[in-house]
């Protein structure tokens, strides 16, 4: 397939074959026959050095568990200027690393006006960094591309303005191709409204990507792609929510995301995707 685009392109425009790509705009690409490795170690480095974290002691998560944070923190303020390069230069590095993906969007937050407070958990990120400085993504040659995606939401995390926050990746195979972390447009007043909206934010993305791949014989052959969030689970005809305390959208409180659950449940009768429950048990324990 490469070889046949190639050919094409050289013919419509003018054009040098340099061999395989090896670094792209910060990016390392370490190519091999099992597959491809891709990572940002040098740009990391680079960021460690510059905001003089080269030498700090390294750790084991990018954010504390549980932490919260406010545009009103009464802490000294810190150089503006200082704190939006040293949080833009973490954004770029989540190009190949969606595991800071979360902890940088916390504190993207807070760049008009930073403190000291916001300032140590930006630098917490630099220390998690240099112990992994090396993590990146590999990409293995395989037959197998199953579309696999997971999402999650909190309940009124920001304690500013009281909106959640939505999490997604989707897998192509064994690794992570695209992944988001922000915070919700709207407030809602459940848990189950904040898993609609973000399951919401999640569903429209398998569908466009499956738009854009139906020429892809590997993607086609394919049994049906395998989409998990935590809002529901089923078994046979029952459908249980994950807030026991509300059963359907259907109070008036809930009307604003009445279109939700229509929106998920369409698309799942149109088979575009499969749902279903996935425990965050597992993937806590790990964490432990």
């Amino acid at each position: 397939m490469f070889g046949e685009f190639k050919e094409v392109m050289t013919k419509e425009f003018e054009m040098t074959d340099i061999g395989l790509m090896a670094y792209y705009l910060g990016i390392e690409v370490n190519q091999r026959e099992d597959g491809s490795f891709i990572s940002q170690a040098g740009y990391a480095r680079e960021i460690l050095k510059k905001f003089r974290m080269d030498n700090s002691k390294s750790i084991n998560t990018p954010v504390e568990c549980g932490v919260k944070l406010s545009k009103h923190d009464e802490e000294e303020k810190v150089d503006p200027t200082f704190f939006k390069s040293l949080v833009g230069s973490l954004r770029y590095l989540t190009c190949t690393r969606p595991d800071i993906l979360y902890a940088v969007g916390l504190v993207s937050r807070y760049m008009e006006d930073p403190t000291t407070t916001h300032l140590k958990i930006a630098k917490r990120i630099l220390r998690y960094i240099k112990g992994t400085i090396d993590f990146g993504l590999f990409y293995s040659t395989s037959n197998h591309f199953k579309l696999e995606g997971y999402s999650d939401s909190d309940w009124g995390g920001d304690i500013d303005d009281r909106k959640s926050t939505t999490g997604f990746v989707f897998f192509m195979g064994d690794t992570a191709f695209t992944w988001m972390s922000k915070k919700q447009p709207i407030v809602t007043l459940s848990t189950c409204e904040a898993e609609f909206q973000s399951a919401t934010d999640w569903i429209y993305n398998p569908i466009a990507y499956r738009k854009r791949t139906t020429t892809s014989d590997q993607i086609r052959k394919n049994n049906k792609d395998k989409m998990l969030t935590s809002l529901t689970y089923e078994r046979g005809k029952e459908e249980r929510k994950i807030d026991g305390g509300s059963s359907r959208l259907s109070h008036k409180k809930e009307n604003p995301l009445s279109s939700k659950p229509i929106t998920t449940n369409s698309s799942r009768t149109r088979a575009q995707i499969g749902s279903g429950y996935c425990s965050t048990e597992p993937v806590q324990r790990k964490a432990a």
